[in-house]
């Protein structure tokens, strides 16, 4: 396994793609092998972010519907 200084990072911050762990923890998303896959970093976290809403959903339909 590498460490995270050797893989690409997005900083939510800046927007800008970094290689290695050089911002604050907080500050970055990762890690990603390539540059592209990091650039892509956004996107992704807004696709996650919508497939946990609707999983949460469905959830709650679910108990709504065995109420």
């Amino acid at each position: 396994m590498s460490s995270g200084d050797e893989k690409y990072w997005y900083n939510l911050s800046t927007g800008q793609v970094e290689f290695g762990m050089i911002s604050p923890s907080v500050d970055r998303v990762g890690p990603f092998d390539s540059e592209a896959d990091a650039a892509r970093a956004p996107e992704v976290l807004r696709e996650r972010a919508r497939a946990w809403a609707d999983e949460d959903a469905a959830e709650d339909a679910a108990k709504g519907a065995g109420a």
